[in-house]
């Protein structure tokens, strides 16, 4: 029985990989699931890349020295939100490929990275066959969501890719995620967010039911709003799993996302991944969901023995309630109660009545005593907030360095067609600069330029002037430039940036896609419109602040920095130094008046930024970008920019974030902590309930913002006075708390010097500050 979560090595730093480890192994977990990146691992063919953030041994190895197992999903096509789903863009060029299909050439280079891959694992002796902690491995990834646009090609692949596995002889099993006829002995696996309805089940006896991705939110996107997954429903899903589908593996995806460094986030993902996780971006405890989760495990981990060798029956106990017993042959047994109705239930089972909340399953050890229940959260909440370390409010500090805008006769790559972007840039640069230039022999004050593209963005510019810019979303990527521009007699010179905010990572024949401008008419030149799809045009890979490494130290005295002007231009660079913040909290810049870019630090990207473009309810989609620690020096720390679109680089902070609330709420309908069952033995407990509260590491309980035993109205999200309060709540909290990072106040008529209002069902909530 396998609890397992989602960390990927490429999205956290290796000095961040064993506090989340760590913390991973303390939320409960027995596995950590990552993927591995071809993209980063062979960047060009034959050369491979195992150091820092990409050393997948020192990660593995890290697993293994907290006694944890691993699991690799080698894939190597992944999906992930990474740009083209970890596919290295060199594969495009290799004469008459087709990726993921019966095609020798993908075949020959995915058997050659997959052997890679293996090898390196055996060498260091990681799998569990020899020692090591590696139990399973995944080939390919999704693939029935594509495999039917390969028609006969797509079966044959599936059936050569798990015969090319499993002869690597790793010893563990392999896994296919989301494909039912997995031939064997490949294991079929199920990944959503609801794989206890919708999961088909093993297509072999002899074949466990494993649930690789168990999805904790959701990846956000730019424009888009954070999804939130309760952790409720997530518990509630994972026991069903196990009891409705005799589930023996669960992952979470994710358990800490991170952060897509660089350009690594494939089209319109947001910097930030699955901040929402049980671990966030930064690896800081997200609370209840680590907690609520943490407490779902180990009730679980009490009905072992009836659940990996029991016999499983299950009955109904009403019109949406049920039953799943697991019956061992000692006479061990465990149960779980199901409510699927949106309203509780009274039901009876073995003699006993049970309460059920909605949407919720009871777990009963012993089929007697219900230890833990899906709604019922009894572990703290916990809120985040950001403290201001620096300003760069004065001009002094910065520098900027604007870009050169090409125009045709400065670039050195010619064609008579509009170039795909993608094949152009080979993925080394974002950007890709379109120019022509015409002769005018009228002056025309009512031309409009007309921009189609399949590219992210677009910026246009006149005789080297910026006149306008056009952006897509997610759903719908390409952007169209409609503009009224004003055209002089003589030569004109026309320069359109085509940006791309990460390649595409998902669907069939991604090798096909493409990017970048497809049509270019200017309408009113003369007495009629021109199309310029098939002229003559000069293109540049990048930008010259990336030629020339304008974001590193060493390197940025190539370009002719200037002090900072009162106009803010589009497609500017600017730069700064600042010092380390005190401590060890989490450092994140904030970049809510900027607009679309991308940012360094000490050389090192934190990713693309885009805070101009602004969800449904008018927010930033990302405002914080993450500075891992491990990227900054105690002092003169190099801040670079590149702004496209003018944001106003004066009210940047630098900024720490850290657990500044911490909540808790109990009430007599609430389970004690599911340890108190203690050793594994069941029967009936009858520790007191408690609100338990904790600050992080190195921080205190200042105040105590709410406190009321009685009946406060709402939970730690919203709360208010109810009409039973104890007037002395607040004062008893405070002595048991201020001052202590960790402090219990028993929900006890006791503990709060009488009954404040005899017959009314008692409950305890509190919030407090740390600092």
């Amino acid at each position: 029985m396998l609890f397992s979560g989602s960390i990927h090595y490429p999205r956290s730093t290796p000095e961040m990989w064993p506090s989340l480890i760590s913390k991973a192994k303390e939320g409960g977990l027995d596995v950590i699931q990552t993927y591995v990146f071809w993209s980063q691992h062979e960047p060009q063919p034959g050369q491979y890349n195992f150091e820092g953030r990409y050393d997948l041994v020192r990660f593995i190895k890290e697993i293994q020295a907290q006694g944890l197992y691993a699991t690799l999903r080698i894939g190597p096509y992944i999906e992930a939100e990474w740009s083209y789903g970890g596919l290295p863009f060199w594969l495009h060029d290799v004469p008459g490929i087709i990726y993921r299909s019966d095609n020798e050439p993908f075949k020959c280079y995915m058997q050659n990275f997959t052997t890679k891959i293996v090898n390196l694992m055996k060498e260091e002796k990681l799998y569990a066959s020899q020692g090591g902690p590696i139990i399973l491995s995944q080939i390919e990834n999704e693939y029935k969501n594509v495999e039917g646009s390969f028609h006969e090609k797509g079966p044959a692949y599936v059936r050569w890719a798990a015969q090319m596995a499993v002869g690597l002889q790793t010893g563990v099993p392999w896994v296919m995620c989301k494909q039912d006829d997995a031939p064997d002995p490949v294991i079929n696996a199920c990944n959503g967010m609801m794989c206890g309805q919708t999961f088909a089940g093993p297509n072999s006896p002899n074949k466990p039911s494993i649930w690789t991705e168990n999805w904790t939110s959701f990846f956000q996107v730019f424009g888009g709003k954070p999804y939130i997954r309760s952790a409720e429903d997530i518990a509630f899903h994972v026991a069903l799993f196990i009891a409705a589908k005799k589930g023996s593996y669960i992952n979470y995806y994710m358990y800490h996302g991170g952060t897509n460094f660089g350009r690594t986030g494939s089209a319109y993902v947001t910097t930030s991944y699955y901040d929402q996780a049980p671990l966030d971006e930064y690896g800081l405890v997200r609370q209840p969901k680590w907690g609520h989760l943490k407490e779902l495990h180990s009730a679980i981990k009490l009905c072992t023995e009836p659940l990996l060798w029991g016999t499983h029956t299950n009955f109904s106990l009403g019109n949406l309630q049920e039953a799943h017993i697991f019956q061992g042959e000692s006479g061990e047994c465990s149960a779980f109660l199901v409510n699927n109705d949106a309203v509780i239930a009274k039901v009876n089972f073995q003699n006993l009545s049970y309460e059920l909340p909605q949407q919720s399953i009871s777990t009963l050890p012993d089929c007697k005593n219900v230890v833990f229940n899906t709604r019922k959260v009894s572990t703290q909440y916990s809120a985040r907030s950001t403290e201001l370390s620096q300003k760069f409010d004065s001009s002094d500090q910065w520098k900027e360095f604007r870009e050169v805008i090409p125009k045709f006769e400065e670039t050195s790559i010619t064609a008579d067609m509009l170039l795909d972007h993608m094949d152009a840039t080979k993925d080394v640069s974002d950007y890709l600069w379109y120019t022509f230039s015409f002769q005018n022999n009228s002056s025309d004050d009512q031309s409009l330029l007309q921009v189609d593209s399949l590219g992210h963005v677009v910026h246009a510019f006149l005789n080297k002037t910026y006149i306008g810019s056009a952006h897509g979303s997610y759903k719908n990527p390409g952007s169209s430039l409609n503009i009224s521009i004003s055209l002089s007699n003589g030569m004109t010179d026309v320069s359109l940036l085509s940006v791309m905010v990460g390649l595409p990572n998902s669907g069939a024949y991604l090798e096909h896609r493409v990017a970048g401008l497809r049509g270019v008419k200017i309408q009113g030149i003369g007495n009629g419109s021109q199309d310029f799809s098939k002229y003559q045009w000069g293109y540049q890979v990048g930008l010259v602040g990336e030629k020339f490494r304008a974001y590193n130290e060493e390197s940025s005295s190539e370009v002719q920095w200037n002090n900072l002007g009162t106009y803010k231009p589009p497609l500017t660079w600017y730069k700064t130094t600042f010092d380390a913040p005190a401590g060890d909290d989490p450092v994140v810049l904030n970049l809510s008046t900027m607009s679309k870019g991308e940012v360094w630090v000490n050389g090192q990207s934190i990713g693309r930024y885009w805070v101009s473009f602004h969800t449904d309810g008018g927010v930033p989609s990302q405002a914080l970008y993450h500075v891992p620690r491990s990227f900054i020096k105690p002092s003169g720390n190099l801040l670079v920019l590149l702004e496209e679109f003018g944001g106003d680089p004066l009210h940047i902070t630098l900024d720490t974030v850290t657990i500044s609330k911490v909540c808790g709420h109990v009430s007599e309908s609430h389970l004690p902590p599911v340890a108190s069952w203690g050793g594994g033995q069941h029967k009936t407990h009858h520790k007191r309930r408690s609100v338990q509260i904790e600050c992080p590491h190195g921080r205190i309980i200042s105040k105590i913002l709410f406190a009321s035993f009685g009946n406060p109205s709402g939970d730690c999200k919203s709360y208010a006075i109810g009409s039973c309060h104890s007037s002395n709540s607040k004062a008893v909290v405070e002595k048991a708390c201020l001052g202590r990072r960790h402090c219990s106040i028993p929900q006890s008529i006791k503990a709060f010097g009488g009954d404040p209002c005899s017959g009314t069902p008692k409950a305890l909530l509190v919030d407090a500050k740390c600092i």
